[in-house]
């Protein structure tokens, strides 16, 4: 009888998985940092579990919560709406458009958003009031400037005109990501430009353009803690007047940290769903919560012995 492995049946060959050391060492020590991690911040009484729950549901909470959120949402639907008007002047064959919607992105793109907070903020000093004057009629009306540029409306002009320099750029990506082909076979039917942007292109766009701007959605929430440096009442501006008071720094923070994470967390599952939709031309693969659901609903049927 020979032993040479030719001659074997494959059903009596022995399969010896290739041994990675370096991934059971990391894995390891992965779990070990974690444990430490998780020991320091339960033993530790310095972070004040108990008087972050009390403080969760605090009413002042709560409704910084809620300014937050109406902020981001405000601010996200005018940058959108700005940022695709920027980003079709700066597709444009114009050199005017594009020249304005190049100096517009490289502006408000280019200072950072707390800057712009505080110049918008302290307009007034600047442009005490606006008004609007015709020939042979005189002033239609006058307003000054400190009447209606509240804290809360100054934020929402800042980061609005600066969130949309960001949006540009993603919606004019995602629209260049069309081939041109089709825009030109779409030109040869007699379709205009505008048709032809409303059908044909920002329908095949909206899947390169929805994850960039979810995460740009995610990061705009975060942003909008800046506020508080203009005294807007937000999440951050509504646990600082509180440990103010109370000196109760640590167990604040972490309640705003929860919140945050509480709505980012929502935020992320309706990004996945939202992309989803719009990518469901592409090939379909199944996520991974629907694959647990199949395996744990699904029963196997049992071959039967012949």
């Amino acid at each position: 009888m020979t032993t040479d492995n030719a001659t074997v049946p494959i059903e009596r060959l022995v399969v010896v998985p290739r041994r990675q050391y370096g991934l059971w060492i990391g894995t390891a020590l992965a779990i070990l940092l974690l444990l430490l991690v998780g020991k320091a911040l339960a033993t530790n009484p310095a972070f004040g579990w108990s008087i972050a729950g009390g403080y969760l549901f605090n009413p002042s909470i709560l409704r910084g919560l809620v300014n937050t959120l109406i902020l981001t949402v405000t601010i996200m639907a005018l940058s959108i709406v700005i940022g695709t008007i920027i980003a079709i002047m700066r597709l444009s064959p114009s050199r005017i458009l594009n020249a304005f919607a190049g100096v517009y992105i490289w502006f408000f793109r280019g200072t950072p958003a707390l800057i712009q907070l505080i110049f918008w903020f302290n307009l007034s000093i600047v442009v005490r009031d606006i008004s609007l004057t015709l020939p042979f009629v005189g002033t239609v009306f006058s307003v000054k400037t400190n009447d209606f540029m509240t804290p809360f409306f100054s934020a929402v002009v800042a980061l609005s005109l600066h969130e949309a320099g960001y949006m540009a750029e993603i919606i004019r990506a995602g629209i260049k990501s069309v081939p041109s082909g089709q825009t030109e076979a779409a030109g040869s039917l007699g379709m205009n430009h505008r048709m032809i942007l409303r059908r044909i292109t920002m329908p095949q766009a909206m899947r390169f353009i929805v994850p960039p701007t979810g995460n740009e959605t995610i990061s705009l929430l975060k942003m909008t803690s800046l506020v508080t440096f203009i005294a807007v009442d937000d999440l951050l501006y509504a646990a600082q007047s509180i440990y103010a008071r109370t000196f109760e720094t640590i167990p604040l923070l972490l309640v705003v940290a929860f919140w945050y994470l509480a709505v980012v967390s929502i935020m992320s599952v309706a990004q996945y769903f939202i992309e989803r939709y719009y990518g469901r031309s592409d090939a379909r693969q199944e996520s991974p919560l629907n694959g647990i659901f199949r395996r744990a609903f699904t029963f196997r049927r049992t071959p039967q012995p012949t």
